[in-house]
């Protein structure tokens, strides 16, 4: 599959099955989060996999409204980053977290962003803090988002590029 294909069926997945996303997917998942492009070379990023059942039922409250997908997920990577390191972590932290959700549709996998910067969690505290608490990084590293992976237990048509609103791309000036 080349990489527009690739791009155009690549949907959110919120729904998975019991099955166990394999250690050797999961490491190819993190190789491409890992071969992220970064403003000069800083790569202020960390991640944490969880795969523990009790930790992603904990970490499923993190929202407003919650994220029950983490209740089914295999394993989640959470991408946080050196707040200290370079003031464009959220730029580097989410071509990371692209790179891994293209990666985890590459190999047949479901996968969902899950936003954690400025977002509250359903105790009022901020998602930062919440995962924080659970997963326990350091307080100057910043949480960015969590990837959320499983084996699919729904279908998604992927988009139409005849439908892709190409009126928003503008030659020479807006």
């Amino acid at each position: 599959m080349d990489l527009l294909e690739l791009m155009r069926t690549r949907r959110s997945v919120r729904k998975y099955k019991a099955d166990a996303v394999s250690e050797e997917d999961i490491t190819k998942i993190l190789q491409a989060g890992m071969l992220s492009a970064s403003g000069r070379a800083i790569r202020p990023w960390e991640m944490i996999v969880v795969n523990d059942k009790e930790v992603l039922q904990k970490m499923a409250g993190c929202r407003e409204g919650s994220v029950k997908m983490l209740k089914e997920a295999s394993h989640a990577i959470v991408v946080v980053a050196n707040g200290d390191a370079t003031d464009v972590w959220v730029e580097d932290c989410s071509i990371v977290m692209s790179n891994m959700h293209l990666m985890a549709h590459a190999l047949g996998l479901g996968s969902c962003w899950i936003q954690g910067r400025l977002r509250k969690a359903e105790d009022g505290r901020d998602t930062e803090e919440y995962i924080r608490e659970i997963l326990g990084y350091p307080g100057n590293y910043r949480l960015l988002a969590i990837l959320a992976i499983g084996v699919p237990d729904e279908e998604k048509k992927g988009h139409e590029l005849e439908k892709l609103p190409m009126e928003k791309i503008h030659y020479g000036k807006f």
